[in-house]
């Protein structure tokens, strides 16, 4: 089993920036995909950034260019999600999730952090 814990979410106005932390404990499987996905009141859920192991990233195209996710080299169990030039439709719910590649269809989910951009 793995938990995740985000953390760094809060009230922001327009234009600024947020970092969002998640870490990974329990039973990390060593191949997998580190993900952020979000979602607003009444819409689905998004995904918004992804990175492997090897660092490779890939973004949503609402986020892309606002958005830099990473992983902690030192521990792979920790993924960030920096956000600049924030604005009111990026307001939501935003969980970590890792997926393991090794097992088809394990997915993880935490609790999920609250980003609110205010104009």
């Amino acid at each position: 089993q793995v938990r995740l814990v985000e953390s760094g979410g809060g009230l922001v106005q327009a234009g600024e920036s947020l970092r969002l932390s998640c870490e990974a404990s329990g039973s990390i499987p060593r191949f997998n995909v580190m993900a952020w996905a979000r979602q607003a009141p009444g819409k689905q859920r998004e995904m918004v950034a992804s990175i492997n192991g090897a660092g490779s990233a890939r973004y949503a195209k609402s986020v892309l260019g606002r958005s830099t996710i990473s992983r902690d080299n030192a521990e792979k169990n920790r993924v960030y999600l920096q956000m600049t030039n924030l604005k009111p439709e990026d307001t939501a719910v935003y969980s970590c999730n890792l997926v393991n590649l090794q097992s088809t269809n394990e997915t993880f989910w935490g609790q999920g952090t609250q980003v609110t951009v205010s104009s």
